[in-house]
């Protein structure tokens, strides 16, 4: 399963839009959230204070689609 919660790609919807890649037009992704990381905060082990945002990754071309929450 790896990095991923759940074994399949599946139909992602944002903002009440049916998610499409922008690359290859596919319409099934894998989603996880990823931290964005700033250098200052991690200097300072601040890293918890930094935003967070929704990644769906397109399960045929592997581009990832970045949503900031």
């Amino acid at each position: 399963m790896g990095i991923f919660s759940k074994k399949e790609a599946e139909k992602q919807t944002v903002a009440g839009i049916q998610l499409q890649c922008e690359v290859c037009k596919n319409d099934k992704f894998w989603h996880r959230e990823a931290q964005l990381n700033t250098a200052a905060a991690t200097f300072f082990n601040f890293d918890w204070a930094n935003a967070t945002a929704d990644c769906y990754v397109c399960e045929k071309c592997g581009y990832i689609h970045w949503f900031l929450l």
